[in-house]
């Protein structure tokens, strides 16, 4: 599954003229490419250029991302399964965006998402988000809906796909020990076990970077590619392991903050269950 491969091949395809949109509060700013599933490619301190999400490609992004029963596709050569995704295939083809509002306060979307390896649409897949700001917090809010009739084997699932730019390249958690854990993944995908903090930051060589308060998690995949190249990335994903079936509704909330590890952990120990 995609969990286990780097999404760091170039794309064949170029993708449609982009459309971004934004919300910033004075402190913090996130945006989504409508052209792109209405992914999250952009968290920032307000006005600043440094971007600190991956947006190379369909991919990439902070998005919605979902695994099924091995289905006789094929992803470049490589045997693959049914895997809808928000932003689109792994040739750029973007996912059909249905319905997209944006307020001061909240941006919303709502998505059909594409299979990553054959570019067909999966309409009976739908994708929503709810995306707000509230001080320095992103607070990400996603629904999934299966209406398909086929009953999937349970496998990990992304919740979300988080891709970062690749001078964050240290992981930061909590351990099971309750101890502060640093490391540099390598390739392929290593799995990490969360302690009782339930976060996990990409930090930069001056420790600060982007953090990710997962509460409905307790394990997480990860990796870095280091190539040399515009497709070098940093990925994580919270990972929960569940079948997609008949009328499954599936909703989770995540919170992006920016800052030093210490200032990451002050605030994720703040916040209660997802709102």
């Amino acid at each position: 599954m995609r969990l286990l491969l780097a999404l760091c091949l170039l794309a064949t395809l170029a993708p449609a003229q982009e459309k971004w949109v934004y919300l910033d509060n004075g402190q913090v700013r996130l945006g989504i490419n409508l052209s792109a599933g209405a992914c999250i490619g952009w968290f920032s301190h307000s006005h600043s250029s440094d971007n600190l999400l991956n947006a190379y490609d369909v991919g990439r992004y902070v998005q919605q991302s979902y695994y099924g029963d091995p289905d006789g596709s094929d992803w470049n050569g490589k045997p693959w399964r049914y895997n809808p995704v928000q932003g689109g295939s792994w040739r750029n083809e973007p996912a059909q965006l249905l319905e997209s509002r944006e307020t001061k306060d909240e941006l919303y979307a709502k998505t059909t998402p594409r299979h990553w390896a054959t570019g067909k649409l999966l309409p009976e897949v739908t994708l929503e988000q709810w995306l707000r700001l509230e001080g320095g917090l992103a607070r990400l809010r996603f629904k999934m809906a299966y209406t398909g009739e086929k009953t999937h084997r349970p496998y990990h699932q992304e919740l979300p796909a988080l891709f970062v730019k690749p001078a964050l390249d240290t992981l930061v958690f909590v351990g099971k020990d309750a101890s502060l854990q640093r490391q540099q993944p390598g390739f392929p995908n290593e799995i990490i076990t969360l302690g009782p903090e339930p976060w996990i930051a990409w930090v930069n060589a001056k420790d600060s970077g982007l953090g990710l308060h997962l509460p409905h998690v307790k394990e997480a995949t990860t990796y870095r590619v280091r190539n040399g190249n515009a497709g070098d990335c940093s990925y994580l994903a919270p990972l929960q392991t569940f079948a997609l079936k008949p009328g499954l509704i599936f909703e989770y909330e995540v919170t992006l903050a920016i800052g030093t590890v210490e200032q990451l952990r002050s605030v994720f120990r703040k916040l209660g269950p997802p709102k």
